[in-house]
């Protein structure tokens, strides 16, 4: 049996919550286009490609939001 050392990066990868554009648009209640055209401009969450799908993880889209807070 091999032991893996406590909180390896591939068994915080497996836990990490993945979002969908839509999942984003619906919780800021935005249009889809908007989302894309962040995006295109770069100023959206980071986004990862999965074969044809994009995913965001949670706590990417989390500190996305943060950075975002008007003071």
């Amino acid at each position: 049996m091999t032991a893996r050392p406590e909180g390896s990066g591939a068994a915080e990868a497996a836990a990490e919550q993945w979002l969908t554009p839509k999942d984003i648009c619906s919780q800021l209640q935005i249009p889809e286009q908007t989302f894309y055209q962040w995006r295109a401009k770069h100023v959206g969450p980071r986004a990862y490609r999965i074969g044809r799908h994009l995913r965001i993880s949670q706590s990417d889209f989390n500190s996305w939001l943060s950075s975002h807070l008007e003071e």
